[in-house]
């Protein structure tokens, strides 16, 4: 009872903090500007308390999340420098992910020895990524006509973000979508984080113990497999422990680095960027939880965390652990967890798809082009294919979105403006991203006959 009654002052709180600050912004009252960073520090100790009694890690996330916004706004140069926070967290992320999917993959394919259905969920999960990808480009594109956002935009580029975008474009390699999923040396997938070609190692690994006839040799690989299994996740919890402060720090970078100012001709962008990802959730994502009778209570209970370490730190990397760990405690199979899940984040970025096409035609109305529906389409078939298994490569919706708009004629030096808010559309779209794959884990599962 007490923790409910201090969330609801939280909220009032922050809600009456809130209005202030809009009726200050509209100059219908006045109030000196070190009274409303006291209002700001207030509500966030009440927060604060909340989050202390609370006792909860996604309590904890979203405090941090509010401090560090504060922080990046009222003493950006205190928030800068706590990136490092979210830098480490992510490194410390990085060391989990090879050795917890291998684990994972190895026990529930060798543990249970049925490899046919491997192949299944491959089909399956590949179906339904192509389905749903297809459908967020669709909703891109009426979003952005239907907004308008890039008509009478000036995409003014700055100096800052043409020597960013240089230096994506600098570590451009040629990518192939087929070859690049099969690992030519599992150490180097390993170094580079090739989340899909250490997912297929660890299945042919997998599928090569289920065959071994010895069974002795075969329990004791087993027997350190789960044991492996069990301390990653024991591991992830350890790690998960400095959460709150990784989000902090780069939600303090993030607001200290990009200021308010830098929306400008953007802020249409931006917001037709997040209306259309709602409306992802609404009308795709939700009637696909209907279909297949999610329990919707339970699933947002066990994607909360990683959604708000997602949004938060802009990378779905970070929330990959604590995803797999909840969707198993939710009751999704442990073998279909460990190959749905990953093998999603190459090939079902349901945001990140969605944010190109919207994307790239916010660039060619900006340019005054007019695209025929006939061009749009061929867009998105081009979309379509790029799209797929570069979720490894660093900046690569950048990529992706430089190359599609100079196939359509557009000068690709259109896009660098885009940077200016490119990390705030990113928390966004990384989101969707992850809540699309545990979504996809929980049909697959559920197709399979699993849950």
């Amino acid at each position: 009872m007490k923790v409910k009654k201090l969330l609801l002052a939280t909220l009032s709180v922050f809600g009456i903090v809130g209005l202030l600050h809009l009726l200050n912004i509209n100059e219908l009252i006045y109030l000196n500007p070190f009274v409303l960073i006291s209002l700001r520090w207030l509500s966030l100790a009440v927060a604060i308390w909340f989050a202390i009694e609370k006792r909860n890690l996604t309590a904890w996330i979203l405090v941090a999340m509010f401090i560090g916004v504060a922080l990046g706004h009222d003493f950006p140069e205190i928030g800068k420098p706590l990136k490092v926070f979210s830098d480490i967290f992510l490194r410390l992320i990085k060391t989990i992910i090879a050795p917890l999917l291998f684990a994972t993959l190895v026990v529930g394919i060798a543990g249970h020895s049925n490899i046919k259905q491997v192949g299944r969920m491959g089909i399956k999960a590949l179906v339904y990524f192509e389905i749903v990808t297809t459908v967020a480009l669709v909703i891109g594109l009426f979003a952005i006509n239907i907004s308008q956002a890039g008509v009478g935009s000036e995409l003014k580029v700055e100096s800052s973000q043409i020597e960013k975008g240089n230096k994506i474009l600098e570590q451009k390699q040629s990518h192939d979508v087929i070859l690049d999923i099969f690992p030519e040396n599992i150490a180097k997938a390993v170094f580079e984080n090739q989340i899909l070609q250490v997912v297929i190692f660890s299945i042919l690994f997998g599928i090569a113990l289920a065959l071994v006839k010895n069974e002795e040799k075969k329990a004791s690989m087993l027997l350190f497999a789960e044991g492996l299994s069990e301390t990653m996740f024991k591991f992830t919890n350890i790690v998960m422990l400095f959460a709150p402060l990784a989000v902090g720090g780069a939600m303090a970078y993030s607001v200290a680095s990009l200021g308010l100012g830098v929306l400008g001709n953007l802020i249409k962008l931006v917001l037709t960027l997040y209306v259309a990802l709602f409306a992802f959730v609404a009308l795709v994502l939700f009637p696909i939880g209907l279909m297949v009778k999610l329990p919707f209570k339970r699933f947002l209970n066990a994607i909360s965390e990683p959604v708000s370490i997602a949004f938060a730190t802009a990378s779905s990397e970070a929330a990959l652990p604590k995803a797999l760990e909840k969707l198993i405690e939710m009751g999704i199979p442990r073998k279909v967890v460990a190959f749905v899940l990953p093998t999603g984040y190459s090939f079902n970025l349901d945001g990140t798809t969605l944010y190109l096409s919207l994307a790239s035609v916010f660039i060619a109305q900006a340019c005054g082009i007019d695209l025929s529906i006939g061009q749009q389409i061929q867009m998105c078939f081009i979309l379509m294919l790029t799209s797929k298994g570069v979720a490894g490569v660093r900046g690569a919706s950048f990529l992706i979105l430089v190359s599609t708009v100079s196939s359509l004629g557009l000068d690709p030096q259109k896009a660098f403006a885009i940077l200016a808010v490119d990390a705030l559309m990113d928390m966004g779209r990384t989101t969707i991203n992850v809540i699309g794959n545990c979504l996809a884990t929980y049909v697959v599962a559920k197709w399979e006959g699993e849950v």
